[in-house]
């Protein structure tokens, strides 16, 4: 044990010092003393309280938050980075407040309590660690021996205290706010309640537009102007901006389609000159889930593959290797190793279709070209030396988003804050493309005029006049049904279809009624036999009758009651928290100073460094 404490003692000081520093730090803005870092550094960006914000603490939140964001495939955006700065802000400014809170209310934590909690209450990420379980549980003993360890080193221990003493008085402000909540039999029968009874029904949909034709419910123009004057905040349209586009696809080419094609035929050559196929399906595949298996899939049933990769199942000699078979995830070698009716077992190699990096260099380079090429001429002249077509767009700052290209973020960020008129940007680029803009126009924010939606708006107010017309058709079919007409009889008579569902309790998805809407809340008010609506929900108008109720059981409820308050007082104590560190931030007097501190000083001739 000793000599394993000593191997793994250095792999825990890094685990603990990445999971306890920035633990405080960056979530909570502490240093390992629990002092704010504010007090040691200079550079304010801002105040809470009067209480300082430093540039080193806001960049060391900013630097994790944005690590964590480092196994994205695609760079971070301009929109995600403000989106990172923003969250690192909130992020400081709520553990101060958190902080002056502790001390107005005077929580601290004596050493005792920390031994304690050191003792009996590791870290969490202690749980985990094999070093500190048994049979695959954490061992209390191990830890004790671990902590009484020599070769434990006394890092690690300041480290726990400091997190302990900064994470007791957090728990003993979370007890006070939290104090008081308890959950009452009659709550707890509720809830039990609408997870257990349930209702089968029958009903009919009645669909408006089926119901209705287009000229019985006709719209005039006066209805669309006077439409179009009442909801005009509606047809507001934020800033927008025309470019010119240039994109190079990232996608790979024919030349790498083809090298994919090559690799897995050199394969399945390999194989059928007496290779395992397990073993180069270890070495080669690039399915995660596969490939340690030596490319087993398992049994699995017609329907759970994708079309071409099925087919190849279904059709090829049962142990022989397949040709190459092409899906939207590359090449597959298959072999399958059993069949039967509609089952088959498998295993596969797959090699996907990538650039290769002849490729990617190439791609590179002539992103380059067309950089160097846009500093000196216009984007057109840029991309017919290099042979590219150009295109024209129109972009917003909420959806910057053009075909081929997917969402321009940076490329937003460029065009409504930095560039002028003829101004052409910097190659940009995304999971898909690279690209480059020309800014042809902005045009500012306003209403979409009259013309331009009119269409859409004579659509609204056609579908709520067949609405209301399918609401006088629901009353008057559940009359004829209240009055003693049969369901089917009724359902013929005006052409729409009886159907059933259930039994379903309130929280249940129904197929054809939906889930917590107006529909299943009439079923359950409903007594057996009883009929109700007509019901508006899931865009239709639902008629029901209650076929059967099927009570709950309070004796099953009796035996988990208390293990059921425990599970909704937490979600009450959590939703309490949440609204008192809201309140906290709310009557908080924060100063935010970041657009004057980290705005680039002037030049000498007036422009931004």
């Amino acid at each position: 044990m000793m000599r394993t404490m000593r191997e793994n003692t250095k792999w825990i000081m890094l685990l603990t010092a990445a999971a306890f520093v920035g633990l405080m730090v960056f979530e909570w803005g502490m240093d390992l003393s629990g002092r704010s870092s504010a007090q040691a550094s200079g550079g304010e960006l801002g105040q809470v309280n009067g209480q300082p914000i430093t540039y080193d603490e806001y960049n060391a939140v900013y630097r994790r938050l944005a690590e964590q964001r480092q196994d994205q495939e695609e760079p971070i955006s301009a929109a995600q980075n403000r989106q990172l700065e923003e969250t690192a802000w909130a992020q400081i400014v709520m553990e101060k407040v958190i902080a002056q809170e502790l001390e107005r209310r005077g929580i601290g934590v004596s050493e005792e309590e920390i031994r304690q909690a050191a003792r009996f209450a590791p870290p969490p990420e202690f749980f985990e660690n094999e070093l500190f379980q048994t049979d695959g549980r954490f061992d209390i003993a191990k830890y004790h021996q671990f902590l009484a360890s020599p070769a434990v080193d006394s890092r690690l221990l300041l480290q726990l205290e400091a997190y302990y003493r900064d994470l007791i008085p957090r728990s003993k402000l979370f007890r006070q706010v939290t104090a008081g909540i308890y959950v009452p039999e009659s709550e707890l029968w509720r809830a039990w309640r609408e997870a257990n009874e349930k209702v089968r029904v029958r009903y009919l949909a009645l669909l408006p537009d089926a119901l209705i034709s287009d000229a019985a419910a006709s719209v005039s123009d006066r209805e669309i102007a006077s439409y179009y004057e009442a909801h005009r905040d509606e047809f507001k349209r934020p800033e927008r901006a025309s470019v010119r586009l240039v994109a190079l696809d990232k996608a790979p080419t024919t030349a790498d389609t083809a090298a994919a094609r090559d690799r897995v035929l050199a394969l399945r050559q390999e194989i059928r000159r007496g290779s395992d196929f397990a073993e180069v399906a270890r070495r080669e595949s690039a399915d995660p889930g596969s490939a340690a298996k030596g490319g087993e899939l398992g049994t699995f049933r017609r329907g759970q593959m994708t079309p071409a990769f099925e087919q190849a199942v279904w059709s090829l000699p049962v142990g022989q290797v397949s040709q190459p078979v092409l899906t939207q995830f590359g090449y597959h070698l298959i072999q399958v190793q059993s069949r039967r009716q509609d089952e088959a077992q498998a295993r596969h190699i797959l090699i996907p279709i990538e650039r290769s990096p002849e490729s990617e260099n190439l791609l590179l380079e002539r992103a380059d070209s067309l950089e160097d090429l846009g500093e000196r001429m216009s984007l057109a002249a840029a991309a017919e030396q290099l042979g590219l077509p150009v295109r024209t767009a129109e972009i917003n700052e909420e959806l910057p988003f053009a075909p081929a290209v997917g969402r321009l973020d940076d490329g937003a960020d460029w065009a409504f804050r930095q560039a002028e008129i003829g101004d052409v940007s910097p190659v940009f680029e995304t999971a898909s493309a690279y690209y480059m803009l020309e800014l042809l126009e902005l045009m500012p924010a306003g209403s979409i005029e009259l013309e331009n939606v009119k269409p859409l708006i004579r659509s609204r107010i056609s579908s709520q006049k067949k609405l209301e017309r399918a609401h006088q058709l629901g009353r008057q079919i559940v009359g004829e049904l209240r009055g003693g007409a049969g369901f089917e009889a009724v359902a013929g008579r005006y052409a729409v279809q009886a159907q059933e569902a259930g039994p379903f309790s309130r929280l249940d998805f129904v197929p054809g009624l939906g889930r917590a809407n107006a529909a299943i809340g009439s079923a359950f008010g409903l007594a057996p036999g009883a009929i109700g609506g007509p019901v508006e929900a899931e865009n239709a108008l639902f008629i029901l009758q209650v076929l059967e109720r099927q009570e709950a059981d309070r004796s099953p409820w009796q035996q988990q009651k208390e293990a059921q308050r425990e599970r909704i007082s937490a979600g009450l104590e959590q939703q309490r928290w949440n609204r008192f560190l809201e309140d906290l931030r709310k009557r908080a007097e924060i100063k935010d100073n970041r657009n004057q501190v980290l705005r680039p000083a002037p030049s000498a001739d007036g422009a931004a460094n």
